[in-house]
């Protein structure tokens, strides 16, 4: 009987220990295609009331709108900083009741602040060109292109298609889209992120460009739309993941995007911009198909708001693939030919 017992024991604790093992590669797998931790918190405020929350350096938390652009500026933590590049990050909360405080206080929340000066980096738009516009993913063009920053431009049709016209080395590569009213365009070597009328302000060809939507800002001021009709024309107040690119009056350009489980209202992510004094901005596609590599000395680090690699069939879980990507690169030194003595 007592060999009987230690064997039941036995086979309850190896169960036991193969359901644990289970458990544990089902949450890696989710984390590793699905950003698991990311998405729970994100869940966990979707239906919220409250504004987001942000984390200063004396780990006071504010608004968007109450907290200055001083405190912004204390609570960024650096990740990454090279000449002409920086990145950091902003810790970021929302109440939503009990799920969401546990979820914020187990796996965090997080909105990454990413600079360029455009004396050291160069802008495009990256695509598959063989076959022309093939959906792809952020860290695919980071390799072809060897970029340092890459990340999701406009939005796409259900086939892939983008939406809004697409320049690339001078060439207009796709049509316009009339209602979009943000874009991304490079003239002069130099790049700029706001509404379409700046395309009018600044003189000269487009070189590089896409559309993108809506656009949010213009000489520091906030387009009236953003907060009085949000959703009139966009899901201004849904709380999602977001993607806002600008620029500063120096030429400075901003990314305000989201990390893991650093949700936000279109609100919300413009007046963030408008803290870090950006001057013109544009919000890019977000939402799921949000992603974007960056290059660091370690290596270079991907986030993706849900799956990019398996081809699920099923629409909450399906494979967000885009067809076109802002892309970021060193410029190339200047190279001082010398004369050769005589």
């Amino acid at each position: 009987m007592k060999k009987k017992a230690a064997n039941k024991r036995g086979c309850f604790k190896t169960l036991l220990l193969l359901g644990l093992a289970a458990c544990a590669a089902l949450w890696l797998g989710g984390v590793i295609f699905f950003n698991l931790d990311s998405n729970l918190v994100a869940l966990s405020v979707r239906d919220s009331k409250s504004p987001l929350l942000i984390q200063s350096r004396r780990h006071v938390w504010k608004t968007a709108t109450e907290i200055t652009a001083a405190e912004i500026s204390q609570g960024l933590i650096e990740r990454h900083v090279e000449q002409g590049m920086r990145w950091s990050t902003l810790k970021v909360r929302r109440e939503g009741g009990t799920a969401a405080k546990i979820a914020h206080k187990i796996l965090g929340a997080e909105i990454h602040v990413i600079t360029f000066a455009p004396e050291d980096f160069e802008f495009m738009t990256s695509y598959e060109k063989q076959p022309k516009f093939a959906v792809t993913t952020a860290a695919r063009r980071m390799a072809a292109d060897n970029l340092w920053f890459s990340i999701t431009a406009n939005f796409r049709d259900p086939k892939g298609k983008p939406l809004g016209w697409v320049w690339h080395e001078g060439v207009q590569v796709n049509p316009a889209f009339p209602e979009w009213s943000g874009c991304f365009f490079v003239k002069g070597s130099r790049p700029y992120f706001g509404p379409k009328s700046l395309l009018d302000d600044v003189p000269g060809p487009i070189e590089e460009g896409t559309q993108g939507y809506p656009s949010v800002m213009k000489n520091h001021t906030t387009f009236s739309y953003v907060s009085l009709k949000p959703d009139q024309f966009f899901d201004g107040s849904k709380i999602s993941y977001r993607s806002l690119a600008g620029m500063k009056k120096d030429g400075t350009i901003v990314f305000v995007v989201s990390g893991d489980g650093g949700v936000m209202n279109v609100a919300e992510v413009t007046e963030i911009a408008r803290k870090l004094e950006v001057q013109h901005a544009t919000l890019l596609d977000g939402g799921r198909a949000l992603q974007y590599s960056i290059r660091t000395e370690d290596g270079p680090w991907h986030f993706a708001a849900l799956n990019t690699v398996l081809n699920f069939k099923h629409r909450w879980f399906e494979q967000q693939l885009s067809p076109v990507f802002i892309g970021v690169r060193r410029r190339a030194p200047n190279i001082i030919r010398v004369p050769l003595s005589q």
